[in-house]
Formats: structure tokens, sequence, C-alpha cells
């Protein structure tokens, strides 16, 4: 079953989600360049996913993208509904069907990077799937959407080297969602 809307749309909800307010920090965390990004967020702008918020700095003002109420329910819904899509794989793979469970994940391909970027698949499991149907991870999830290290890890890295990012300036926020 083919989730409704473009996958990468839960990837970017969940990035916001987890505080990542402004475009280029979401670029950064998400992996999805300025073009593909932009169109997205106007996406789910219209939607009513999400809102800019403009905030009164000392020099200038800036604008943070947030998750509306309608954002985080959306959110929440595809999450539930990518996580069944795991304990399904998970139920066939326990079940020793290679076959049944190849054909389920080439049908759902495009959701795997969603998966992998929410936290829903279990990487050593998954792996360890992969192996059972002798294939590579990279056959279904792009290498530069691996994750690289814990959760933890990356998010304490990725916040490290650009504290002067949120002191203001008019340059820092690239989005244009009409406003």
């Amino acid at each position: 079953m083919e989730p409704e809307s473009d996958p990468k749309d839960v990837i970017v909800l969940e990035a916001i989600n987890k505080g990542n307010k402004k475009f280029d920090k979401i670029e950064k965390v998400t992996k999805i360049q300025g073009k593909e990004l932009n169109e997205i967020l106007e996406s789910l702008d219209k939607k009513g996913l999400i809102t800019v918020v403009e905030k009164k700095g000392f020099f200038s003002t800036k604008k943070e993208i947030a998750l509306t109420e309608k954002g985080q329910r959306e959110l929440q819904e595809r999450k539930f509904e990518l996580q069944k899509n795991w304990n399904q794989m998970v139920t066939m793979w326990k079940g020793g069907d290679k076959q049944k469970l190849q054909q389920y994940m080439d049908n759902n391909k495009s959701i795997l990077p969603s998966m992998v970027f929410l936290g829903i698949v279990d990487i050593l499991m998954f792996t360890t799937m992969m192996s059972f149907m002798g294939m590579a991870m990279s056959s279904y999830i792009p290498v530069d959407q691996m994750p690289a290290q814990t959760d933890s890890g990356a998010d304490a890295s990725s916040d490290t080297g650009d504290a002067g990012s949120d002191m203001g300036g008019g340059g820092d926020f690239d989005i244009d969602i009409g406003f």
C-alpha cells in the first residue's frame, strides 16, 4: 500500500518535529537538496501541515518553520502506517518467505528511506533481512540516506560548529513559500 503523498514529506515533517526549524538545517538533516526541499515545503504549507513563523531578533527578523496541529497529526498517522509496514516485513522475514518479503519490499521501495530516517527500521534486523535475501541494503536505501551512526550521535554532531546561525541575518533562510 503506497502512502498518499511523497514519502519524503514525512522525512521533512520529522526533521521539523525534531527541532530543525530553518531551511539549511532541514536540508542538512534530511539530505534533500535545495529545489526539491523547497517544493516539498511549499506542498506541506499548501496542505496546512507547516507554517512559517517570523521571530524578531536584535538585528533582523528570522523565519522559522513549525508544524501545525494538522502537521503533527499527519506525522503521527504516517509513523503509525510505516510502523505497520515494518511489522509486516518482520513477520514475512520471520516466516522465512524470501520471495514474499522481496516482493513486498520491491512494491514499497519508496517508503524504506522514510522508515530508516524515522528510526522505525531496526538497522541490524534490516541488514539481516538483506543477507537473508542475498541483497545489499543499498538495493533499497540510497547510500546517502543510510544512517552513519546512532541518532544521539548524529544529533550531537549536527549541532556543532554553527552557533552563529541563529544570530539573525536575512540570508539564513531562503524558502519561497509565498510569504
